[in-house]
C-alpha cells in the first residue's frame, strides 16, 4: 500500500481501468452462447424429414447433422478470427501507450 498524498508535486497514481478485459470477456460469452444455440438448433428431427421412413429418414437426419456441424465450425472459425484481431489490437495499443525508456 502506498503512503497517502503528502503535498508532493506528483498526484497519486490513478487506478487502471480494465475496459479491454471486460470487452474481451463479453465477446467470449457472446460467442459461447452462439455456439451453444447453434449446436442445440440441430437436435431433433428437421421439419423437412417428417414423413420420411427408413433409409430416407436416416439420410435426411444425417444431412441436417452435417449442416449443423458446418455451421458450428464456421462460428468457431469466426470466434478465433475475432480473438486474433482483438489480441492484435490490444498488442498495438500496449506498444503505442507504453512509457518511453529514459
Amino acid at each position: 500500500m502506498q503512503p497517502p498524498y503528502q503535498g508532493s508535486t506528483a498526484p497519486p497514481p490513478r487506478k487502471r481501468r480494465r475496459v479491454f478485459l471486460w470487452v474481451f470477456l463479453a465477446v467470449q460469452i457472446l460467442f459461447l452462447a452462439w455456439v451453444i444455440a447453434g449446436a442445440a438448433s440441430g437436435s431433433g428431427t428437421p421439419d423437412e424429414c417428417r414423413g420420411l421412413t427408413g433409409n430416407d429418414l436416416e439420410v435426411c437426419e444425417d444431412a441436417g447433422d452435417v449442416g449443423t456441424t458446418i455451421g458450428v465450425g464456421l462460428i468457431i472459425g469466426l470466434w478465433v478470427a475475432v480473438d486474433f484481431i482483438l489480441a492484435l489490437t490490444y498488442l498495438i495499443y500496449r506498444l503505442a501507450s507504453r512509457r518511453p525508456r529514459d
